[in-house]
C-alpha cells in the first residue's frame, strides 16, 4: 500500500465528476495545465515523475489522463502500457515535443487516443479533452459484422472468424467507424473527425498509415477488404473475387 506521495498533489477545485491526472515534470507546465483545467470546471491530481503518476493512475479512478512523454523515472509510454494492460480503457491525451513525428505514432501504437505538441493552446488542450470526454461517455455501441469480421467497440475488441485480432486504441477505433460505415464509402476528414477529432491539426496521411496497419490484419480474410476508392476515400466491405 502507498502512502501520501510528496509530489503528488491534487486539488479538488469545482464541484465536478470529471477528474483528470496530469503527470507532468515541468512545474510551471504542470501549474498553468492545472489552473487552465480548474477554470473550466475540472479536478486535477498533478504527479512530476513517471513513478507517481503511474501509482496515481491504478489507485485511482480518472476520466482523462494526460501524460508528458519524457519523465523521470518512468516514461509516459510505460504508464499508458501499463494503464492499457490492466484492462483500463480511461482516455490518454500525450504532450509531445514539437517535432516529435515519432513520439506522435508511438504513442497512438500503445493506446493513447490523442497528442498534443508542446507548446501548445490551452484552447486546443481543452478542447481536445472535451473531445475524448464526448467519445468515451457515448452510448455503447453494438456488436458490428462485416463478412467474418466482428468488432464490439463497448468490449474494444475484434475477430476475424475465430481468431482475434490484437489491434491498438487507434486501429479499433478506426476499424469501428469503417464497419459502422461499411459498404460506404469514406473520406479521410470524415475519418479523422469521427476517429480523431475536428481540432486534429496533424498530418493527414497518419489515416493511410493506419489503414496499411488494418489491411495487413485483415490479410488472411477471404471475405473482408479495405478498398481505396481514388480521390474519395475508403470502404470496407466484401473482398473482390
Amino acid at each position: 500500500m502507498h502512502g501520501v506521495y510528496p509530489d503528488v498533489e491534487q486539488t479538488n477545485g469545482k464541484e465536478t465528476t470529471v477528474r483528470v491526472l496530469v503527470v507532468e515534470d515541468e512545474r510551471p507546465l504542470a501549474t498553468a495545465l492545472r489552473h487552465t483545467l480548474e477554470a473550466e470546471g475540472f479536478s486535477v491530481m498533478l504527479a512530476s515523475d513517471g513513478i507517481d503518476g503511474d501509482w496515481a493512475a491504478r489507485e485511482h479512478d480518472f476520466d482523462v489522463i494526460v501524460l508528458d512523454v519524457m519523465l523521470p523515472g518512468m516514461s509516459g509510454y510505460d504508464i499508458c502500457k501499463n494503464v492499457r494492460a490492466a484492462g483500463d480503457t480511461t482516455p490518454i491525451l500525450f504532450l509531445t515535443a514539437k517535432d516529435g513525428e515519432y513520439d506522435e505514432a508511438d504513442a497512438l501504437d500503445i493506446g493513447a487516443d490523442d497528442f498534443v505538441s508542446k507548446p501548445f493552446s490551452p484552447v486546443v488542450l481543452v478542447a481536445r479533452l472535451r473531445a475524448l470526454l464526448r467519445r468515451s461517455s457515448a452510448g455503447p455501441d453494438p456488436s458490428l459484422t462485416v463478412g467474418s469480421l466482428r468488432v464490439e467497440p463497448e468490449r474494444h475488441r475484434a475477430w476475424l472468424g475465430d481468431q482475434e485480432l490484437h489491434l491498438t486504441a487507434r486501429e479499433l477505433g478506426l476499424l469501428s467507424y469503417l464497419a459502422h460505415r461499411a459498404d460506404h464509402v469514406v473520406s479521410k476528414t470524415e475519418i479523422l473527425e469521427h476517429v480523431w477529432d475536428q481540432a486534429f491539426d496533424g498530418d493527414a496521411n497518419v489515416v493511410e498509415v493506419y489503414i496499411g496497419h488494418l489491411r495487413r490484419k485483415l490479410a488472411s480474410s477471404t471475405d473482408v477488404s479495405i478498398e481505396t476508392v481514388r480521390g474519395v476515400g475508403y470502404r470496407l466491405g466484401g473482398r473482390k473475387r
